[in-house]
């Protein structure tokens, strides 16, 4: 596809449908950890085996650290993140120097597939061996995203990457509701007496399901040169090397650095209700476990529809109007949850229902933006300092949850205090001129913006 510039003519992109329907599919196969293992079943179990380890006040001691075991899930995601920081652009940057940017995906994809398999052994009183595993797993699972998504700039030309990242963000809903339905349809059949045996093997399919997926992507994606050239030494301490001159380099381009800070404060809430949604069900408003998979569920089928719907509606108004418009309906979706009666089921699967139609949009949205701000050759590395806070890898909003509950004993407060990252996001988003962002990063903008 040749798009013609008033001065420039960008080059063509080649990529088939082929090699984009395997792009596609690492979207399907990464989402069940995601969803199965991250949103809804591992938060609970794992919170439910630290309970299994606390003391007379509640607490568990990681390394001697006295944690309330209703914040541990929390503080371990935060902390995986907090390490994402370092081990993600990296991760970027070694993908731009590498001609095997595909080895790259799978080495990432079944490291984080083992450690999420691996969860089989969480029973008893084992919570540091499940916040372990957990950090490997989050690990592992941003790297390859970052790998995964510094794919579409190849694939698809300015005009499409909106629709190619929709779709492929909208496939991955499917793919994950599709595993959850089943661990749902069994956790239905073996009743509340099986509760954590259903859970601890629903997580370990999460992991069956992400390696066996990726079979895919790898057959199908193909590598290519890199743009700025091979690396010159050794790969890791080139791309050590290689993220330094990034950092440095960000200062040429405020706009896109000061994008991506937005991204990283609202996406960071979005994050957060998503992770901590089942702990919030299941703790506070004291639904039955079969109440939060049919949300969840209800939640992943409208949210392929939600990216598909946004999707469309960012090629009429834009992609830009369209992400903000999402933060105010994310705003109100927490505003609702603050008041959800306890015990009641229809108005937590109603809240369901909004947030699904939203989600899937905000997320595919924002990452074909971002790609629009991206120097040519340099895809890795920027979208590893923009997984930072993408699917699953926030830190700021779990580590606000886990405090505000730890303080105050409320996971009403402790959900409502996640309003501050939308409001925060919305404003810095907002002050961006998006289409001057994409002309100063040295790309073509699409028409519409």
């Amino acid at each position: 596809m040749t798009v013609i510039a008033p001065s420039t003519v960008e080059e063509p992109v080649v990529s088939t449908r082929r090699e984009r329907v395997g792009w596609y599919f690492y979207d399907w196969a990464n989402s069940a950890f995601s969803t199965t293992v991250v949103t809804v079943f591992l938060g609970p179990y794992l919170t439910s085996i630290a309970e299994n380890a606390q003391d007379a006040s509640g607490r568990v001691h990681p390394l001697g650290i006295p944690v309330a075991s209703g914040s541990l899930f929390a503080y371990t995601i935060s902390l995986s993140v907090l390490l994402q920081v370092f081990v993600l652009p990296v991760a970027g940057a070694i993908a731009d120097r590498s001609p095997r940017k595909k080895q790259l995906l799978a080495l990432f994809a079944y490291l984080g597939s083992g450690a999420t398999i691996g969860l089989v052994f969480l029973t008893g009183e084992r919570y540091l061996l499940g916040s372990a595993l957990l950090l490997v797993a989050n690990l592992a699972f941003g790297a390859s995203v970052v790998v995964y998504n510094s794919f579409l700039p190849q694939l698809a030309g300015p005009d499409r990457r909106d629709s190619v990242s929709s779709v492929g963000w909208a496939l991955g809903y499917i793919g994950g509701g599709l595993l959850l339905a089943v661990n749902a349809a069994a956790a239905i059949i073996a009743g509340e007496d099986a509760k954590a045996e259903v859970a601890r093997w629903s997580i370990v399919s999460g992991g069956v399901w992400w390696a066996a997926f990726t079979t895919l992507p790898l057959l199908r994606l193909r590598n290519r040169p890199p743009v700025e050239g091979a690396a010159r030494g050794h790969l890791l301490t080139d791309g050590f090397r290689q993220l330094g001159h990034t950092l440095r380099g960000l200062r040429a381009y405020p706009l896109t650095l000061f994008f991506l800070v937005a991204f990283l404060v609202y996406n960071d809430g979005i994050q957060t209700v998503i992770t901590m949604a089942a702990v919030y069900a299941d703790k506070y408003l004291q639904l039955d476990q079969s109440v939060q998979i049919e949300t969840i569920l209800l939640v992943q089928f409208l949210a392929f529809g939600g990216a598909l719907l946004l999707g469309a509606v960012a090629k009429r108004i834009g992609a830009w109007k369209t992400v903000l418009t999402s933060l105010v309906l994310w705003t109100v979706v927490l505003a609702i949850a603050y008041f959800l009666p306890v015990g009641k089921a229809l108005p937590f699967v109603l809240l369901g229902a909004l947030l699904g139609i939203v989600l899937g949009g905000s997320q595919a949205l924002s990452r074909s933006l971002f790609s629009q701000l991206i120097p040519t050759g340099k895809e890795g590395e920027y979208f590893g300092l923009y997984e930072i806070s993408d699917k699953g890898t926030s830190w700021l909003g779990p580590l606000l949850f886990g405090l505000a509950y730890q303080q105050t004993g409320s996971y009403q407060f402790a959900i409502i205090s996640l309003v501050a990252f939308f409001v925060i996001g919305f404003v810095a988003l907002l002050a961006v001129p998006i289409r001057r962002a994409v002309v100063a990063a040295g790309n073509t903008p699409p028409h519409v913006l």
